[in-house]
């Protein structure tokens, strides 16, 4: 077997392969035997025809290709481990570039490993956690936005009031022209909060149910939409129901409806649970601080173009699962932000070498402090995926995958490297 390694750049290997057709041999009884169970042939069963019945109904080459795969298949890790030193990444691409009857095959064999990093300083780097506060505004606004989810509405013969629900029938003009998708029957509009336009809600206080409000309105220069912006129009709007609007006041009883006893027990909770996210929010600011500081310092020679399209692709399905779990079409957001499925791509680049440039850090710094996962941690994990999971074979199938088990161990050394530069890094 001939080989001949090629630098690529980019963190890329070319190794060009050249099998004797004697090497090739041996496979192709296989590579038959493999095909006839494919074809059918009358007078014999499948993967039991002769080779020479087989090769008169369906020609020598497509023999040879099975053959010249099970040959590669059955070579190619043993040609990596002997000519590729660095640590390969992704899958191999393999291209057959000559193949004939009784000739050498050759093939070339396409690789990506991991770039050259020399490591910058990456202890006592000395970086400040960002002080988590907060302040009474925000648990009020939280209480008062759960006061909101259990209002009571109750109908009312009364005229328009501060803080009234309105249900009307909207009609809006522009120069006596009927302003497109400004049309609307039972609009829904809370008095006291700006709807459409500002003041708008102020036009129809005083109102009962049955009448008939016309008045113009100004709409902001900077509006969104470009017909109406700074432009004066006009509105005819009919009260249809009011509502009186009910808040529950703050008090046990309120705290009951999410299990407990006491009103301050429950701000209290409310407070733990904001100054938890916002906590976590801090220390994600301060991850991406350690990292930036170090990646400043160290030097990463050319990534693979493979790791960075890969990097894309993960980003991009996170986006799908995340619009897909808040009940959105992941259709619907290209179209609101106007890309197509390959320009989100090409904007995601960026943060993708960045993810990708940590990633490789984190694994170095792994490697160099001999941070490991224990064998067992990953299978204590792997027991509570099953129990969470008991009734779902399809995902269950998946956890003993060894993608799926090299998915947890990266993330679970990810996680100690990083505690680790946290601790290396932050001032007490």
């Amino acid at each position: 077997m001939k080989i001949e390694k090629k630098d690529l750049g980019k963190s890329q290997f070319e190794l060009a392969v050249e099998m004797t057709y004697d090497e090739l041999k041996p496979f192709y009884e296989q590579g038959a035997k493999n095909v006839s169970r494919e074809v059918k042939i009358d007078g014999f069963r499948p993967g039991n025809v002769p080779i020479d019945i087989l090769r008169q109904k369906i020609g020598d080459m497509t023999i040879l290709e099975e053959a010249a795969n099970l040959a590669i298949h059955k070579n190619i890790d043993q040609i990596l481990k002997d000519n590729i030193e660095r640590q390969i990444v992704g899958q191999p691409k393999v291209e057959i570039t000559k193949l004939a009857p009784g000739n050498p095959l050759e093939f070339k064999i396409i690789v990506a490993v991991l770039p050259e990093i020399k490591l910058g300083e990456y202890k006592d780097l000395k970086i400040k956690k960002k002080e988590v506060k907060v302040e009474d505004e925000e648990i009020n606004k939280i209480l008062n936005d759960l006061r909101e989810m259990r209002i009571k509405e109750i109908l009312s013969d009364e005229e328009v009031k501060d803080g009234d629900k309105v249900l009307v029938d909207l009609a809006m003009f522009l120069d006596k022209v009927p302003v497109e998708g400004g049309q609307g029957k039972d609009a829904a509009i809370v008095v006291g909060k700006d709807y459409i336009v500002p003041g708008f809600d102020k036009k129809i206080i005083g109102a009962k149910k049955g009448d008939v409000r016309e008045f113009e309105l100004p709409y902001p220069a900077d509006f969104h939409m470009k017909n109406l912006a700074g432009k004066m129009v006009d509105f005819r709007v009919t009260i249809k129901e009011v509502y009186k609007r009910e808040l529950p006041a703050l008090d046990d009883d309120f705290a009951s409806a999410f299990g407990l006893k006491k009103f301050e027990d429950f701000k209290n909770n409310v407070k733990k649970s904001v100054v938890d996210q916002k906590d976590k929010e801090a220390e994600q600011v301060l991850e991406k601080e350690i990292l930036g500081k170090i990646l400043e310092k160290t030097r990463i020679n050319d990534l693979p173009e493979m790791l960075i399209e890969h990097e894309s692709h993960n980003m991009v399905h996170e986006l799908e699962h995340t619009i897909a779990e808040q009940g959105g079409k992941f259709e619907d957001y290209l179209a609101s932000i106007k890309k197509t499925h390959d320009q989100l791509m090409l904007d995601l680049l960026p943060e993708a070498v960045k993810r990708v440039k940590a990633s490789l850090l984190i694994r170095e710094i792994a490697e160099r402090e001999n941070i490991k996962v224990e064998e067992e941690e990953v299978e204590k994990h792997v027991a509570e995926m099953k129990k969470h999971y008991h009734d779902n074979q399809e995902v269950l199938k998946k956890l003993h995958s060894p993608e799926y088990l090299n998915y947890v161990y990266n993330v679970f050394a990810s996680k100690k490297v990083v505690n680790k530069l946290k601790e290396w890094n932050v001032e007490k």
